[in-house]
């Protein structure tokens, strides 16, 4: 049974129905890249490039580092790595520390305790920004810091705040912080060329360029509620939200630095501080990642990473997706993958902030399910998580959505992990989230309401703006 919220998701459904609106009214048509070409490349015979805090390893000491990760002897982890890199140009990146961040409260803890210890400068990149009591106590602690010397740069998507009032960041700006609305709506206030469908999704802070984290969590009262997971008492009355993030420390920072500065730029925003945006970066665990980011004029890094890592799946496919309206190339990857035996799991929303954007969801249901793919809705929160674990070693935590706009319109930072023991907490925690949902069984889903037959019928019409 799905529920509908009425929570301040009037906002929500406002900036829904502004890009949507924009999209329509100012976007042609354009469609993803064909990625067939990736089930005919074929793996370096030296492997995958691997940097470190210390610059490039040699070709033996990077692949030395691979099969140390991982207990499963039947996927050829270098072959893996070695394709991806050729799909993404982007080589992994050794020594790192990467902190499974479960839910809005865990994440904003870890986020607000890093900020407070910032010495140098504090990056932030969000897509929401509300003016609510978690926003508020952001907005604070950033002033305050920016107040004792530490210089704060802030981008915010001007659609993703659409409900937040100037002043808001008046009031940051006149303490020093230096702010950037992303694309503007109002073509007078932007720079360059106008692409007010093209959203920056990011969720990413950097501290110091030591610290950094990144996955699903806006700046938003709607984390404030404890997700109900891994709670003892699951019987609240608040209906809390689903997400994951991650804290990230080592080498990889300084990718993810780069990633802000470029949207900065981007934007011909103000001079950006004299800042330590690089510090040296010493290894700071034994955590292999790659650091992807894509956008409306990008190569698509994150959506070619996805369908060759369900491509090269052997045993399982783990996926959660708050927003799942899945392109023709990643419905048949999945399907591919379930009908030679993969164990194709996705964790979808039972309980959901945006009819329209889950009606289209389940409007994909038939194909998925009668191809094997097994799909369940979380019940005890509103699901907002985006992440995916494949064979228990192949992670990904980040902001993309599993649909058209994710991959084609939106600017989105996602970080995979190649690591057997930190994809075993991802999958503890799709294993917990499981015992929470719902599994949409084949003939139960036949016998659904014509009305909502109609409802997915309309909804499917809209997905390339959703």
């Amino acid at each position: 049974m799905t529920h509908y919220l009425r929570l301040p998701t009037a906002l929500r459904l406002l900036r829904l129905a502004c890009m949507a609106g924009l999209g329509l009214c100012f976007t042609a048509c354009a469609s993803l890249p064909d990625v067939a070409y990736l089930q005919e490349i074929t793996p370096s015979a030296s492997g995958p490039t691997v940097t470190s805090g210390k610059g490039t390893l040699s070709k033996k000491a990077g692949g030395a580092l691979l099969p140390k990760r991982w207990k499963n002897s039947h996927v050829d982890v270098n072959a893996l790595a070695s394709l991806e890199e050729l799909a993404t140009g982007k080589p992994l990146i050794a020594g790192n520390k990467v902190t499974l961040l479960y839910d809005g409260p865990q994440t904003m803890a870890s986020m607000m305790a890093a900020i407070a210890a910032a010495k140098d400068h504090i990056n932030l990149e969000t897509y929401i920004f509300d003016q609510d009591e978690i926003g508020l106590q952001f907005a604070q602690l950033l002033i305050a810091r920016q107040k004792s010397g530490v210089q704060v740069h802030i981008i915010y998507d001007a659609v993703g705040t659409f409900g937040t009032p100037q002043a808001f960041f008046d009031n940051m700006r006149e303490a020093g912080i230096r702010l950037v609305a992303f694309n503007p709506v109002n073509p007078l206030k932007g720079w360059g060329s106008w692409s007010p469908n093209n959203r920056d999704h990011k969720k990413l802070l950097v501290v110091d360029g030591k610290v950094a984290f990144t996955g699903g969590v806006n700046i938003s009262g709607a984390y404030a509620n404890s997700s109900l997971f891994r709670s003892r008492n699951r019987s609240s009355a608040k209906v809390g939200w689903r997400d994951t993030h991650i804290r990230v420390e080592g080498p990889a920072v300084a990718a993810m630095q780069w990633e802000f500065l470029t949207s900065w730029v981007s934007q011909a925003s103000p001079e950006l501080s004299d800042s330590n945006f690089f510090p040296p970066l010493g290894n700071a665990g034994d955590k292999l990642v790659r650091v992807l980011a894509s956008g409306p004029d990008t190569d698509q890094d994150i959506y070619a990473a996805h369908i060759l890592a369900i491509d090269s799946a052997v045993k399982s496919i783990h996926i959660t997706s708050a927003y799942f309206v899945p392109d023709v190339q990643i419905l048949r990857a999945l399907t591919r993958a379930a009908r030679r035996g993969v164990d194709v799991k996705i964790i979808l929303p039972g309980v959901t902030d945006v009819g329209l954007v889950f009606y289209a969801g389940q409007s994909f249901y038939d194909e998925m399910l009668s191809s094997g793919i097994r799909v369940f809705e979380l019940q005890i929160a509103v699901l907002h998580a985006k992440t995916a674990v494949i064979d228990r070693l192949w992670s990904t935590v980040g902001s993309t959505n599993i649909d058209t706009r994710s991959f084609l319109h939106n600017y989105e930072l996602n970080v995979v992990v190649l690591d057997n023991a930190f994809a075993e907490s991802l999958e503890s925690a799709f294993e917990e989230d499981l015992r929470y949902s719902t599994e949409v069984k084949a003939d139960e889903w036949g016998k659904r309401p014509f009305s909502n037959r109609l409802k997915e019928w309309a909804a499917r019409r809209m997905e390339y703006w959703l």
